[in-house]
């Protein structure tokens, strides 16, 4: 087996791994490998880094000196005793191994497989359905909860515990997190455990043409990943063969599905067709009594089958981005298990009376709101006094707002008190004039109050001039999540600063906003300064996009932005802390803002890296001591100067024509340089080299960055 280490700029050291021969490639020394393992276990005591070494270095050589297997043996490792027996057992565990497995690595990476409790066991063995590279979404959970593998537990409901699976083999570095996801939502399976859990579920479960299957291969297996070759899903020949398959999964869109997958598939518990270009489900999808998932996400169904009605196990319907799908059958308010609706994306008009008779609801995402006009049976979408019989909400997406009767709503979800997420939007205004309009929306969103408990809320095309009084206020002191798009009336931002616990805030599409000011750190103009002494407490990620008109950025009327406010509390002075637990600052399609706040360079301590995305108008980067890891800069025209970045290990720059003055980066290791970027940076990057070259003794690392 061959062993390849791949550098890529975005996930700084990504692995990718073919097997054969690992001898030939230089992996980490024996050395570095204990090192990164007992850092990994967060082993402290220099007495038992000491004791364990010898033990410890011939783990390292068993992990094959991988980086991955490293971690992952680490994460096995943290559940047992710093003792030298205790880590010898674990490596005895290896005698033998090499009949079964491949070679030494999938040998460790298969020794953590078998620390896991049965049911994470499955949990991963599940993840190698998804193919090669796929994106493996907390969704993932409620494949697990309908096969059976997740563990009932009295007073708690399915869903939390199957999260906590899931961030369980994240800690176990079994999945990868996407970096780019907030909280860990998109993961990723690296190749080698990925065909660990593939050899380990070979006789249960297939990845491939379908139409390679005999009839008698199909009788053994319980799980299926169909890779479509064709326009149809051609299933081999199964005459009278029993069928015990329980998940089966489509890949790459076959137009037609045989008959065959809805009459002879009984025991399925799980069907996804997501991304397939199938038209119609048979009414003889009925049979399917056993199944608890249906996946029909961006398929070209114009109907479902009244028939539908008759899966009284069904847990969870998914028909997102469905774009010819506008009415929902009578039958699914007969769905009596149904624990999960997703109609994201999806334009539907016309849905039946009775969604308050799905008790155990607890997503309902894409609830099309209505004003009950309609016939008896049929209305052109719910009323939202509709939801007050749902009382297990924990998902609530509201579209169509611009159709609900301006009446109090101001219980509707206050009495949710199980709803964590929430969404509310406007596809449109109303059918007035436009003042009364704003006016309208603006008290109805008023009125429209969630629990106090609420953690993550999406705003989306709202056209009010003012945010309601409740979002900015501590009011909301869960909320962890916010994000606001196409705001296009709003003139300011909401005051948020105080929210203790908010660590994303993302606002889009604010075409109104000229400036920000210390009303976004919860301040009026005017009034004298609050008495919190920190602002933004929790705040990790802080996303500005498509701010046309927006010009300046201050946290403070005083227009010394370098001056910490210094003032009284309690008798004593005290310093301002603005956003002290930041990491990630983006600007994106902001083309007007003059200059980042100063104050914002002083005060973030945590701050790892600054995107900047056509900020044309921004003539300096400057005086952020504290910017440890990556600056990254593209299309910004107007930008002349990059100075005082001590701590920046990488730079990024492509569409600067006129950045002429880059210095103060003693800490800088990489250098990536678009095309366009060669003649210009002429006259500053050999000063880089030569500072490089005098503080680490090394050159810089220089690279053409993709701008593709």
């Amino acid at each position: 087996m061959q062993v390849i280490l791949v550098t890529t700029r975005d996930d700084q050291v990504a692995l990718r791994i073919g097997i054969q021969h690992t001898h030939q490639v230089d992996l980490m020394s024996l050395e570095v490998g204990w090192e990164l393992l007992w850092k990994s276990m967060n082993i402290d005591e220099e007495k038992d880094v000491q004791n364990l070494r010898s033990i410890g270095i011939e783990i390292v050589r068993k992990c094959g000196r991988l980086p991955l297997a490293i971690r992952v043996t680490a994460s096995a490792l943290a559940s047992r005793y710093l003792t030298k027996n205790e880590w010898k057992k674990f490596l005895g565990k290896y005698v033998g191994l090499q009949n079964i497995l491949l070679d030494e690595i999938e040998g460790a990476l298969y020794l953590s497989y078998s620390e896991l409790p049965h049911r994470l066991k499955q949990c991963f063995l599940y993840c190698a359905l998804y193919i090669e590279d796929s994106v493996i979404g907390l969704d993932v959970t409620k494949l697990w909860i309908s096969e059976g593998f997740v563990e009932n537990q009295e007073g708690r409901i399915l869903e939390d515990i199957a999260n906590e699976y899931y961030y369980k083999l994240i800690h176990r570095n079994l999945l990868q997190p996407d970096i780019r996801s907030f909280n860990q939502a998109e993961c990723r399976m690296h190749d080698l455990l990925r065909q660990l859990a593939c050899n380990i579920s070979r006789e249960e479960c297939f990845i491939g043409d379908v139409e390679t299957l005999s009839g008698k291969s199909m009788s053994k297996l319980r799980r299926v990943t169909a890779v479509a070759k064709k326009d149809i899903l051609v299933l081999p020949s199964m005459d009278k063969m029993e069928i015990k398959v329980r998940t089966f999964i489509t890949i790459n869109g076959p137009w037609i599905i045989e008959d065959t997958l809805f009459k002879k598939f009984l025991l399925l518990r799980v069907l996804v067709l997501n991304g397939s270009l199938v038209q119609s489900i048979p009414g003889y999808i009925r049979k399917l009594v056993h199944l608890r998932l249906l996946n029909l996400d961006y398929t070209h169904i114009s109907c479902l089958p009244e028939s539908i009605g008759s899966l009284e196990n069904l847990q969870v319907l998914s028909l997102r981005y469905c774009k010819v799908l506008h009415s929902l059958p009578s039958a699914i308010t007969q769905l009596c298990s149904l624990r999960s609706l997703d109609l994201d994306g999806t334009e539907i008009n016309q849905v039946p009376k009775g969604i308050g008779k799905l008790k155990f609801l607890n997503e309902l995402n894409g609830f099309p709101v209505g004003d009950g006009s309609g016939n008896a049976d049929v209305q052109d979408g719910w009323e939202l006094e509709e939801l007050c019989c749902v009382s297990q909400l924990r998902l609530l997406s509201l579209v169509n707002l611009e159709r609900a009767p301006q009446c109090s709503t101001s219980t509707v979800l206050m009495d949710k008190k199980h709803l964590q997420e929430l969404g509310l939007s406007w596809s449109e205004r109303g059918e007035g004039s436009y003042s009364e309009d704003v006016s309208s929306t603006e008290k109805f969103l008023e009125q429209l109050i969630p629990p106090s408990n609420l953690e993550s809320l999406w705003i989306n095309g709202f056209f009010g001039q003012h945010y309601p009084t409740w979002i900015g206020t501590t009011y909301l002191s869960s909320l962890i999540h916010l994000f606001l798009r196409d705001v296009r009336s709003c003139v300011g931002l909401p005051p948020i600063g105080q929210l203790p616990n908010l660590k994303y805030f993302r606002i889009e599409g604010a075409n109104l906003v000229t400036k920000v000011g210390t009303e976004f750190v919860g301040c009026r103009k005017g009034a004298p300064l609050c008495n919190e002494l920190v602002y933004f407490p929790k705040l990790e990620c802080l996303i500005f996009k498509d701010m046309p008109n927006w010009e300046e950025w201050s946290f403070s009327e005083d227009q010394d932005e370098g001056r910490a406010e210094i003032r009284e509390h309690d008798g004593q002075s005290a310093r301002l802390q603005l956003l002290p637990r930041l990491v990630l600052l983006k600007i994106d399609g902001c083309p007007k803002l003059r200059a980042l706040p100063q104050q914002l360079g002083a005060g973030t301590a945590s701050l790892k890296e600054i995107r900047l995305i056509g900020t044309n108008n921004l003539k300096a980067v400057e005086d952020f001591p504290l910017l440890s890891e990556l600056l990254n800069i593209q299309k910004c025209e107007g930008l002349e100067r990059i100075s005082n970045l001590p701590q920046v290990t990488e730079l990024r720059v492509h569409g600067c024509p006129n950045l002429s003055h880059v210095e103060g980066l003693g800490s800088l290791q990489q250098l990536g340089l678009g095309e366009d970027m060669q003649e210009i940076s002429s006259c500053w990057v050999p000063g880089l080299q030569i500072q490089h070259q005098q503080l680490h003794g090394e050159n810089l690392d220089v690279y053409t960055l993709s701008t593709n």
